[in-house]
């Protein structure tokens, strides 16, 4: 499969079927800090990905609001 990391911005080629919890520990990237996307799909920790799919990382932003 196709991992597409939004920051840093970098692709990685990984094989085999998992599930996305077990894939962001692979990456090392904290389940907290992303939105993991395929297509036009986000996915759950336990949605598994295969090696036809291209999923995409992308960081969780949260922004305030703004005081009167």
């Amino acid at each position: 499969m196709k991992v597409i990391l939004r920051y840093p911005k970098r692709e990685v080629e990984i094989t085999g079927r998992r599930r996305v919890k077990d894939l962001l520990r692979e990456l090392d990237v904290l389940p907290e800090t992303v939105l993991v996307i395929r297509g036009e799909d986000l996915l759950t920790g336990d949605a598994v990905v295969g090696d036809e799919d291209v999923i995409e990382l992308r960081p969780v932003i949260s922004g305030g609001r703004r005081r009167p």
